[in-house]
Formats: C-alpha cells, sequence, structure tokens
C-alpha cells in the first residue's frame, strides 16, 4: 500500500505540470483507486485465510491468495495501460515542444565530457583514498556521481521543471538504491552526488 500511495501521489504531482481534461482525470482518479481498492481486498482475503488456516500451502488458501493477487496485478496493469494513453500524448507534446529544440541548442560534446571527468575524477578517488574498486564499492559513489552529472546537464539543457524533477527523482532512486544494496553509505553516496552536480555545472559554465 504504501508503494501504490507514494506511485499515486507521483503520478498526480506530475498531472498538475499536464494540459489534462476533466475526463482525464476522472479516468486516472479511477484506475489509482482500483489499484488501491484491489490491494485492500487482497490483504483482507490473505489475513482471513491466515486466521482461518495455520497450513499456509493448503491447495485451496493458495488458490484463494494467488486469485487475489492476480486481481491486484489486473489492476496494476490496467493502471499503468490508462496512465499511458493518457499521459504519453502530453509528454510526447512537451518533449518535442521544449526538450528537443533546446538540446539542439547544447554541443553535445559538453555533455560527453562532464560524464567523462566525472568518471575519471571518481575513479581516481577511489583509487586515493583506497575504499573499494573503482568500478563497485568504495568513496564516491560512481553510480550517484554519473546519475546526478546526468541530473545536472538536464538541468542546464531544458528548464521545464517536471523533466527536472523527474530525472532528479531517478537520480535519488539510484542513490537509495546503492545503499539498500550494500555497496554504498549514506556519506558516500551524498558526495558521489555533490561530485556529479559540482563538475557538471562547472563544465557547462566553461564551456557553454
Amino acid at each position: 500500500m504504501r508503494a501504490h500511495f507514494i506511485i499515486a501521489f507521483l503520478i498526480f504531482t506530475v498531472t498538475l505540470f499536464l494540459d489534462l481534461s476533466r475526463i482525464e482525470l476522472v479516468i486516472l482518479f479511477f484506475s489509482v483507486a482500483l489499484v488501491l481498492v484491489s490491494e485492500m481486498i487482497n490483504t483482507a482475503i490473505e489475513s482471513i485465510l491466515d486466521l482461518i488456516t495455520e497450513d499456509h500451502y493448503h491447495t485451496m488458501a493458495r488458490i484463494g491468495k494467488d486469485v487475489s493477487a492476480g486481481a491486484v496485478l489486473v489492476a496494476s496493469l490496467n493502471a499503468i495501460i490508462v496512465g499511458y494513453l493518457i499521459l504519453y500524448p502530453h509528454f510526447s507534446y512537451t518533449f518535442e515542444n521544449t526538450v528537443i529544440n533546446k538540446v539542439r541548442q547544447i554541443p553535445g560534446y559538453i555533455v560527453f565530457i562532464s560524464l567523462i571527468l566525472v568518471v575519471l575524477i571518481t575513479i581516481i578517488g577511489k583509487i586515493y583514498i583506497g575504499r573499494g574498486t573503482p568500478m563497485q564499492g568504495g568513496m564516491p559513489s560512481g553510480h550517484s556521481a554519473i546519475a546526478f552529472s546526468i541530473w545536472t546537464s538536464i538541468a542546464f539543457i531544458t528548464k521545464d521543471p517536471l523533466i527536472i524533477v523527474l530525472t532528479f527523482l531517478l537520480a535519488i532512486l539510484l542513490g537509495r538504491s546503492r545503499i539498500g544494496s550494500g555497496f554504498h553509505n549514506n556519506i558516500e553516496v551524498a558526495i558521489g552526488a555533490a561530485l556529479g552536480v559540482l563538475v557538471t555545472s562547472a563544465i557547462f559554465l566553461i564551456l557553454r
């Protein structure tokens, strides 16, 4: 349920920046509500089955849980399809009219140079500090540095707040995944992120 609520919050936050019609918003609300209701029913069925039987591998109990979980899957797939059909045209229009035109004004070599420098500085830092390997673990986090370097490049290339926010969220999620997987701690990820932002910003300001 927490994951569903977070995704729903992000979806409706995105809709604030898109020119959706009332019908499109109603359909999105209905699709999200269908997923949440299905998950609530699934949880209720699983709780009842756990209450009435201690045999979690009983055939009937397994079928009941599988079917209720399947209902959530169907509702989720429906929400994905509806979201794609409604949101994609709006994203496509925004992308065609803002991102592409602005990308054409920025030489591609600036982004390339930024990424190369971020990778090299990250590897040198790991070798100098002596923690982890050049490609895994250690100080700073290379994945976070690259992710935030890409985010900074996008922030310089386009002024569209939706794209900037979405790429920032992706960079945050990648950093959190490195912490969750045990490859890095909070400080290593934070320093990697700062490195990516500072190096990329410097390159854009110098060469732009």
